[in-house]
């Protein structure tokens, strides 16, 4: 019996390790400085810094906070805010 209980805390303790992190959404705010179509990636200027996004086929785009959706093309150059999790974009809206 002693054997089985401590078989089972250990995989609860594995499997909560595992877990751990998911579902966690990043939100970046910055200009989204291009776009390419053939590769899907976005590249998101935030404090200076060029932070590279995947898109996923779900992503969708935004012109502003409860606004229209967009192509991708037309928030080229304009300040957005990306919501993604493990660098795969969800969303991007026009801020």
């Amino acid at each position: 019996m002693k054997k089985v209980l401590t078989l089972a805390v250990a995989l609860m303790i594995t499997l909560s390790a595992v877990y751990a992190g998911c579902g966690k959404k990043v939100n970046n705010t910055g200009k989204l400085k291009s776009f390419k179509a053939e590769s899907k990636q976005i590249i998101v200027v935030e404090g200076g810094k060029n932070i590279k996004l995947k898109l996923t086929p779900g992503t969708k785009f935004f012109a502003s906070e409860g606004g229209k959706e967009v192509k991708a093309a037309d928030l080229v150059g304009k300040s957005v805010k990306v919501v993604s999790e493990h660098k795969k974009v969800d969303s991007i809206t026009g801020a």
